[in-house]
């Protein structure tokens, strides 16, 4: 299927994007959620082969279907892993027909201006040009407080990464996270809408991004965002709430549709069943489609 068709399912497709792009720091954390220890595993490549096969039970589930979930997120090293002797990125697009996208970032700086900025990026040139099949990328950065400069300089480098994206053919998640625990959370993200806004100006024509952001203190905050023509779909991520909160604060925006990760794997466990698996996990698939419909 070509790019444009690809394109006009991110637009035009109903659901969400789910986040099932758990790297090297995150992977423990989410594993115990899954019920599988830290001493359950004895390396690096014990542990990414156990979150990997949690990915695999969530993709193959019945009801991890293009109706629902429009895309997915990967871990870079899950490029190279397959499920029924396809690669993953092949599987998801050929077989069911969602889109996948590649996390980039390499992490986060210390804070400093009450902002994280993204660590660099070695490599990133061979990195897309390797990435068969996938459509899209998502670099994360985490703003804590409202202060201007450091939004600006968040801002700034997202879309310094995401033009280098657009030239290599794909479409980047700009994903500036404002803390939800932030105690200037709804000034930072007036100041975050401005900064982006201004920035998606400067984009020259073709040049087109997606975001993922926090869902806002005020609902619909970003409708103007989600209305700008370089803009595909404004996403959100669940950012610490729990499913339930998330739905119901995603519910409030019109224009934004889910793109959740702990809020997607909430209640599973490897120690369930397939049919207690695939049950959970259709509610949870469930909830997070109404909330983005």
């Amino acid at each position: 299927m070509s790019k444009a068709e690809q394109r006009a399912q991110m637009i035009n497709g109903t659901g969400f994007i789910a986040a099932l792009d758990q790297s090297g720091g995150s992977t423990p954390k989410a594993l115990a959620l899954y019920g599988v220890e830290a001493s359950d595993y004895s390396s690096d490549e014990e542990m990414f082969g156990e979150i990997q096969k949690m990915r695999a039970r969530i993709i193959l589930a019945d009801d991890f279907t293009k109706d629902k979930v429009i895309g997915a997120i990967l871990f870079e090293r899950t490029l190279g892993e397959e499920i029924e002797g396809r690669k993953v990125a092949d599987y998801l697009w050929s077989v069911k027909g969602i889109l996948p996208f590649l996390k980039i970032d390499k992490g986060l700086e210390e804070q400093a201006n009450g902002v994280q900025v993204m660590k660099p990026i070695p490599g990133l040139a061979e990195t897309l040009a390797k990435a068969d099949g996938v459509f899209g990328t998502k670099e994360r950065s985490v703003i804590h407080e409202a202060n201007a400069d450091g939004i600006a300089a968040v801002v700034a480098q997202q879309f310094d990464v995401a033009r280098e994206v657009t030239d290599a053919g794909m479409v980047p998640i700009v994903e500036p996270e404002v803390n939800i625990h932030s105690q200037t959370k709804a000034e930072a993200e007036e100041i975050l809408k401005a900064e982006i806004l201004k920035n998606l100006d400067q984009l020259a024509e073709g040049q087109e991004v997606m975001l993922k952001l926090t869902i806002p203190t005020k609902a619909n905050l970003y409708d103007a965002l989600a209305d700008h023509p370089r803009v595909l779909r404004v996403v959100a991520l669940s950012g610490g709430y729990s499913t339930e909160q998330a739905c119901d604060l995603l519910g409030q925006n019109g224009k934004m549709i889910a793109s959740f990760s702990r809020a997607l794997t909430e209640g599973l466990s490897k120690q369930q069943s397939d049919a207690e698996f695939n049950a959970a996990l259709g509610g949870n698939i469930d909830k997070i489609y109404k909330a983005s419909v």
